[in-house]
């Protein structure tokens, strides 16, 4: 099982990469850089008891999850520009010549 999608914003260097969901050999979802093998960006593991209620739906659930793991990455980022546009702003009405 692989989905495979761009990420659009998520920072500079990862925004020309293209990244999967994959279902590794111990059951774990990971998502990974889709033209490497190095260790997974993130893991998602569901208990046996979980994957007996999500039945085939695992993959959409472990999809949705590091969406909106994304999502908040992304948001976390906008805030942290604005703090920082907003300081820009403070430090440059303080400066009198």
């Amino acid at each position: 099982m692989v989905y495979c999608a761009p990420c659009q914003s998520l920072c500079s260097e990862m925004s020309t990469a293209f990244y999967e969901i994959v279902l590794l050999p111990d059951g774990d979802f990971a998502l990974q850089r889709a033209d490497e093998n190095e260790e997974p960006l993130i893991r998602i593991h569901f208990s046996e008891e979980a994957m007996t209620m999500l039945q085939d739906a695992s993959m959409d659930v472990a999809k949705a999850m590091i969406d909106a793991g994304i999502d908040m990455v992304e948001q976390l980022g906008e805030e942290m520009l604005d703090d920082d546009e907003e300081e820009s702003v403070a430090v440059a009405a303080q400066i009198l010549h």
